[in-house]
């Protein structure tokens, strides 16, 4: 499953790069084009991942809370030795990558006037979104996925009272990031700030989709039943 994960993330972000309808754009960056981070976050989507980050500076928190673990203790960063397919590339404030094989990066770099926005849509000058040899860019650090996202699911649970609160839109707390955290583990979104302990808009759609799921009443609402089944996965 986790070999999965990786392979379908590393061959979306080589297909995007190969790909020239697609290019760089930071104001339509959810495709068809794409920065650096909405490149790399979506090609983990892709491959199932349930991702809230949206940009550099919150990707490592919420990959640490999706399954990936930091291993830049074991990677050379000057040359990318101990550097694995689908290893995320990271510089938190200014730029990101992913890290596909062979001394090979697929990265989303500048668009055709060499700015961040009002290119056209598309890559004009095939280095837009690109595969290229591993550099240092300098990066602060590599995340890569193992599928070891089930302890944080399951510690969630140490954040629920006996008593199971009833969670609504507008409830706040521990017991909300407990769901939220419950929610993500079981693939569904809250959002993009990730399990925060805010019952907000997204978290509210994320817990109406379980309930679909679930065959449940689609009310929004964390009771004792949607509880009960959110815990048990």
């Amino acid at each position: 499953m986790t070999m999965d994960v990786i392979e379908s993330a590393a061959a979306y972000a080589q297909n995007i790069a190969a790909d020239d309808s697609h290019g760089y754009d930071q104001a339509g960056r959810w495709g068809p084009d794409y920065d650096c981070s909405s490149l790399v976050i979506s090609a983990f989507r892709k491959a199932g991942v349930p991702l809230s980050c949206t940009y550099t500076g919150n990707m490592r928190g919420d990959m640490l809370r999706c399954g990936f673990e930091d291993v830049t203790g074991s990677v050379d960063l000057n040359t990318g030795a101990g550097l694995e397919r689908g290893d995320v590339l990271l510089n938190h404030i200014h730029h990101t990558s992913l890290y596909i094989g062979g001394g090979q990066l697929v990265q989303a770099s500048i668009n055709e006037h060499g700015t961040t926005t009002g290119g056209q849509t598309g890559d004009q000058t095939g280095r837009e979104i690109y595969t290229r040899g591993y550099y240092n860019y300098p990066w602060d650090c590599v995340l890569r996925y193992t599928g070891a996202e089930e302890p944080e699911t399951e510690r969630a649970a140490e954040h629920v009272s006996v008593e199971l609160p009833v969670l609504q839109r507008g409830s706040t707390g521990e017991a909300v990031r407990a769901m939220q955290i419950l929610l993500r583990g079981r693939g569904f979104g809250v959002g993009w700030y990730g399990a925060d302990g805010e019952f907000g808009a997204a978290t509210e759609d994320g817990l109406r989709a379980f309930q679909r799921v679930k065959r449940e009443e689609t009310d929004g609402v964390c009771g004792e039943r949607t509880w009960s089944r959110l815990l048990k996965g």
